[in-house]
């Protein structure tokens, strides 16, 4: 039997998709800000090495955390919530049993 946490309705996965959406535009906004910095005191060409490896990181942080895989997208909220870049409001509409799970995993 599966469990209903990861059972997933449209009215969900729409919920989920336009927060998930949300959390990664504030992530993008947080790493273009961090950029601007970075160039605005760039001096050397070790600077721009530097900001380069800068990117390099953040890409990767990027696209393995962002994963809109419905079985591990729990796990995806909470981190999210956890850093700020998501609050459990914006995920209204997904069942009670996940948001709880959310909240949860959240404070660990």
């Amino acid at each position: 039997m599966v469990s209903a946490v990861l059972e997933w309705t449209d009215q969900e996965q729409q919920v989920a998709r336009r927060a998930f959406d949300k959390a990664h535009s504030r992530a993008a906004i947080g790493i273009i800000r961090a950029v601007q910095d970075h160039a605005d005191r760039m001096d050397t060409v070790e600077d721009c090495w530097k900001l380069h490896d800068f990117l390099s990181i953040q890409r990767h942080e990027i696209e393995g955390r962002f994963d809109f895989r419905l079985p591990g997208l729990l796990f995806v909220f909470a981190s999210l919530v956890k850093d700020g870049l998501l609050q459990v409001e914006e995920l209204e509409g997904l069942e009670r049993d996940k948001l709880n799970k959310i909240t949860a995993m959240s404070r660990m």
